[in-house]
């Protein structure tokens, strides 16, 4: 698979994800948002240790920005781990996650994804779609990005948050 389609593939995964975290209630929803974070954070990482190095020599301004809007989606994602699920922004704090990666995918789709197709050709497209693509699920099978949300649920405050201090010790 070409990397620019399989970066599209990934973008209506993560765009299905965010459909169904908003339907969702509990511990579906707590399943679905470290989900999330596992598959948001593993595109972000092969995009840019395999995809921007290349699309930086092609547009420089456009990958400085995707990056940085990467920083901000990942500061957000962080955000909503550390609050926890329960806590009673957290439902905001998904929905402006949301808006930052529709934004961030409308950019790449109609500019930086139609220059690499334009500049590479479809074997070096295909061999780096293949190069990401077993990126991706070595980092997915880590827990990278998913273990944010490990113990996560509704904050823990006082006695409980002791009690767990306890435990981890």
């Amino acid at each position: 698979m070409k990397v620019t389609d399989l970066l599209k593939k990934q973008h209506r995964e993560v765009e299905s994800l965010f459909a169904r975290i908003e339907s969702a209630n509990g511990e579906k929803k707590i399943a679905l948002v470290r989900e999330l974070a596992s598959k948001l954070a593993a595109h972000m990482r092969i995009e840019e240790e395999i995809v921007y190095p290349v699309a930086r020599e092609l547009d420089e301004d456009l990958t400085m920005e995707a990056l940085e809007e990467h920083t901000v989606a990942a500061f957000e994602l962080k955000r909503l781990a550390d609050a926890g699920m329960g806590h009673e922004a957290a439902d905001a704090k998904i929905k402006v996650l949301k808006e930052l990666i529709k934004h961030h995918v409308e950019e790449e789709e109609k500019s930086m994804l139609p220059k690499l197709d334009r500049q590479l050709d479809r074997q070096e497209n295909v061999e780096l779609g293949e190069e990401c693509e077993t990126r991706f699920e070595t980092i997915v099978a880590s827990g990278y990005g998913g273990e944010l949300f490990a113990v996560r649920g509704a904050p823990r405050r006082g006695r409980a948050m002791r009690l767990e201090m306890r435990a981890r010790h």
